[in-house]
């Protein structure tokens, strides 16, 4: 916990019945933040993203953006591991070891959450529970939503303060929001 407001005595005490499992969201939340998975998914909606605005331009049926999308993610995930796993070997000058293929499946693994998120939305609008249309709408702002949202626990787990933070989160959601506007500009 270092780095936590619990370790350096600045949070707020902790009181009733909710208090053990407040402390076991916000630890679990922040190994998470603090692990290479952070990187790895953002990277993932970011490509999310992109491929959702591209679709949209001519829209396929939602159940075959739903694949596209986890399809491309999936390709995604495997170049990710395959490309770690080469240069790993050549710089170590030793093949992968079980533990190195479990770390290099993990993060890859994370690509693929990130970058085939949005396809949930599709399958929900393939089955008739939401418009293709909100699936879209969906699809754009949760991933712009997720991109900015590491940004500002990123800044704040960091030290920032919440005006800094918001500074950061916007900084790292120009680029999403960039993907956004440039496909709106173009269309």
């Amino acid at each position: 916990m270092a780095g936590t407001r619990e370790a350096h005595g600045t949070a707020p005490a902790a009181s009733g019945p909710r208090a053990p499992m407040r402390a076991r969201v916000r630890r679990n939340v922040e190994a998470h933040l603090g692990s290479t998975d952070v990187a790895h998914i953002i990277y993932g909606a970011i490509i999310g993203l992109a491929l959702v605005e591209a679709l949209a331009k001519h829209p396929p049926p939602s159940g075959a953006v739903a694949a596209t999308l986890f399809g491309s993610a999936v390709a995604v995930g495997l170049a990710e591991a395959y490309s770690e796993l080469v240069a790993a070997d050549a710089r170590t000058h030793r093949p992968a070891d079980r533990r190195r293929l479990r770390h290099v499946a993990r993060e890859s693994s994370a690509v693929v959450f990130g970058a085939g998120f949005p396809a949930a939305f599709f399958v929900l609008a393939a089955v008739g529970v939401i418009a293709a249309a909100t699936a879209f709408t969906l699809a754009k702002w949760t991933g712009l939503g997720l991109i900015v949202g590491y940004g500002f626990l990123g800044a704040r787990l960091s030290g920032s303060s919440i005006p800094l933070a918001l500074a950061k989160a916007a900084a790292v959601g120009a680029i999403g929001g960039i993907v956004i506007l440039l496909k709106a500009l173009l269309h």
